[in-house]
């Protein structure tokens, strides 16, 4: 008997050879939410998204999307790029720009697998807040604005993936926020799955529900966000982006002195108010340089988070002066960079209780 597709899962296996490194991957990853490839330039991310896309022939790979088979050269299957379900959003809009936003969007149901359906075009237009775009001419939209466009009009195909390539590396800052809230839109209300490359861990924090980490066409690290960037063997890619990356609820707030508290499992924390209702589910994210270790209750210091912990693991780090201690507060993960002399003078250990000094919150979401 025939094993039954699974939709809830996709499979990438490929080989690429490059002058400078060898694309080697094989991944199993969610059918669903936003899978983030992360790297430095020059890891493999685009080179995989494009493999994928069928716009790199990548011989013997596998490429199998929520139950779909693209690509299986042992089995004859391949589907050349226009023949796969999938919208493809480049750093670049690449709108046309001698038709308007409207004639834009409608450009994109040609591709549609139902091209007379434009229920799903006009849900796109609704989920990405543009119908007041439709009728510019694409030279009056703003950086955002164009990218929101190009991801309508990569969902007005109704595909079964969507792949992003850097989608926010051409904007300023300024821009990059105002489209952050529309891609967590698409991440928290599509329940189609997601491929986003970037080399910024802003955007992996905010954004990801899976973190494959990439470093010279090879997988260092793949699994969810939140064990990824608290994993102590991937911290020699991540650099100064190693850290805990934590689910919360804004649970209080101090009106005296402008602070918000956030409840995580594994204890409280205060930052800044932004005015976050309570109630209100955000990330946050403790990076391992902005945490030090003590072992007895610090007294008499400036630092106000303070997190009673266990250690589990001691590590090295990317440079030999220094180590990772992960450790365990409640149920969630925190790492911190100490020097490697600190560690021995305070003979850390597993299994050792401990405080967790938390000097910076960055509350991503």
């Amino acid at each position: 008997m025939s094993t039954p597709p699974n939709y809830t899962r996709s499979r990438i296996r490929l080989q690429l050879v490059r002058p400078s490194f060898t694309l080697d991957v094989d991944l199993d990853l969610p059918g669903d939410g936003i899978t983030v490839l992360f790297g430095v330039s020059g890891s493999g991310k685009t080179s995989l998204l494009r493999s994928v896309a069928g716009l790199e022939r990548t011989p013997g790979a596998v490429i199998s999307i929520a139950g779909e088979t693209w690509q299986d050269d042992a089995a004859g299957i391949y589907l050349p790029t226009w023949q796969r379900p999938l919208g493809y959003v480049f750093q670049e809009a690449s709108l046309f720009e001698h038709l308007n936003v409207r004639k834009n969007l409608q450009f994109g149901l040609k591709r549609s697998h139902t091209p007379s359906d434009a229920a799903a075009l006009n849900a796109a237009i609704d989920l990405l807040g543009i119908d007041g775009l439709l009728d510019r001419s694409t030279g009056q939209l703003s950086g955002g604005e164009r990218q929101r466009v190009a991801i309508a009009r990569a969902l007005a195909t109704q595909p079964r993936l969507l792949l992003l390539d850097e989608p926010l590396a051409s904007l300023d800052q300024v821009r990059r926020q105002d489209i952050l809230p529309w891609l967590e839109r698409l991440r928290d209300e599509l329940k189609i799955p997601m491929l986003y490359v970037t080399h910024s861990s802003d955007e992996v924090a905010r954004l990801a529900d899976t973190l494959v980490v990439l470093d010279a066409g090879k997988v260092k690290a793949c699994g969810p966000a939140a064990d990824v960037l608290a994993a102590t063997d991937g911290a020699a890619v991540l650099g100064d982006d190693a850290g805990a990356l934590l689910d919360a609820t804004v649970a209080g707030r101090d009106t005296r002195w402008q602070l918000m508290q956030l409840a995580f499992n594994g204890g409280s924390l205060w930052l800044r108010d932004t005015g976050h209702a309570v109630g209100r589910k955000v990330r946050v994210r403790l990076l391992a340089r902005d945490v030090s270790v003590a072992t007895q209750e610090p007294q008499q210091t400036s630092i106000q988070n303070l997190l009673p912990c266990a250690v589990q693991s001691i590590q090295p780090d990317a440079h030999p002066s220094q180590v990772l201690v992960r450790m365990l507060c409640g149920e969630s993960v925190v790492l911190a960079r100490v020097t490697a002399r600190a560690a021995d003078a305070l003979r850390l250990a597993p299994g050792m209780a401990v405080w967790a000094q938390i000097k910076a919150v960055v509350l991503v979401e």
